[in-house]
């Protein structure tokens, strides 16, 4: 079988499942797997080994000024005549299946060739009865339609009773003692308002990842790192907890190994604002809608997360792949929920919630 992978670029998230994707993808000798990115700067990529001789392309991305999308700046900066030409020029003949993880032009590649297509992505989960906030007509139209497919998996920490996977995590907890640090991953958010953020509270010390960072510096109690995945995966499990945006993968990261979460929500973006809706209402996570220093100082005393054990092994979606079983996907489903663990608390939350 020959398979097209389209992966988003804009988000890290969608890149570091991925990953998890491809090492697995990259044992299966029957498969032949081709990567396409699209949403970033082609020398913005970066930990790219795993894809081989992926592809990129200019795709669709959205603007982001002070922590929330500039809505005027994204439609400007998109080339909707590029797109167009992109999908059009996209040759998928020798392709026996799309996969998609919100990726649009192979999405609408497939669609016009009518080539059989899968997505699998977190944004899929949101076609489905699923808790949202601040979601709009146009937002539902955006998931819809964004980056179709013949068959949509979501990916969400629950299945809330319809075609949703558990994420693949892949992160252990590190062995020995952990450091003091708090991790800070803030993309979205300008570094000086990042410094001001923090910089008050000079007892603790920070370690803050950020794509305008292109070397190490030390700022006091503060200190700053550009992104790269080994770096960051250190961090991450050596840190007391996590500071960052909604994003969906590194929260389910940081829940996998038990890590308490202060979670600013990209405004603008209903997924973010439902990814804490969910966290929230599972006692997951604190809430920072605004650079507030004071609520940062009280989240610090917060005790830590119940971990949730997702799956680390993506073997049995590769299974149902390559079998072809594509428009049955409830063993799939059952089969992958059978592996998450939840917490005590956790789980008692879910039963009372009734889902």
């Amino acid at each position: 079988m020959k398979i097209l992978y389209g992966i988003q670029g804009t988000g890290n998230g969608h890149i570091a499942r991925a990953r998890i994707m491809a090492a697995a993808l990259n044992r299966r000798t029957e498969l032949e797997v081709d990567y396409l990115f699209s949403g970033r700067s082609a020398n913005k990529y970066f930990d790219m080994e795993v894809f081989g001789n992926y592809e990129t392309r200019q795709g669709l991305t959205f603007v982001t000024r002070h922590g929330q999308v500039d809505k005027l700046a994204t439609f400007r900066q998109n080339s909707f005549r590029q797109f167009v030409c992109d999908v059009r020029s996209l040759n998928l003949s020798g392709y026996d299946l799309v996969l998609n993880d919100f990726e649009p032009i192979s999405a609408w590649a497939a669609r016009r060739q009518n080539v059989p297509s899968i997505s699998i992505s977190h944004q899929a989960a949101f076609t489905y009865a699923v808790p949202m906030h601040g979601d709009s007509f146009l937002d539902h139209i955006i998931m819809k339609f964004f980056a179709p497919a013949q068959i949509r998996l979501g990916v969400h920490w629950f299945h809330f009773n319809q075609p949703i996977l558990p994420p693949f995590v892949c992160e252990k907890p590190a062995a020995g003692q952990l450091s003091n640090h708090i991790l800070v991953y803030l993309p979205f958010e300008e570094v000086r308002d990042i410094h001001n953020l923090l910089e008050p509270l000079t007892d603790q010390p920070f370690q803050c990842f950020h794509p305008a960072i292109s070397a190490p510096r030390q700022a006091g109690h503060i200190q700053w790192q550009p992104t790269s995945k080994l770096g960051f995966q250190r961090s991450l499990q050596l840190c007391q907890g996590v500071i960052a945006n909604g994003g969906f993968e590194l929260s389910s990261e940081a829940l996998q190994l038990g890590k308490k979460l202060l979670i600013k929500p990209l405004h603008g973006q209903f997924e973010q604002l439902s990814n804490v809706l969910t966290l929230n209402t599972l006692g997951l996570c604190q809430t920072l809608f605004q650079l507030d220093t004071d609520i940062v100082e009280e989240w610090l005393d917060a005790p830590d997360n119940e971990a949730i054990q997702f799956p680390d092994d993506p073997g049995i979606l590769i299974d149902w792949i390559t079998n072809r079983d594509w428009h049955n996907p409830q063993s799939l489903c059952d089969a992958l929920w059978q592996q998450v663990q939840y917490g005590d608390e956790t789980r008692q939350k879910l039963l009372s919630l009734a889902i």
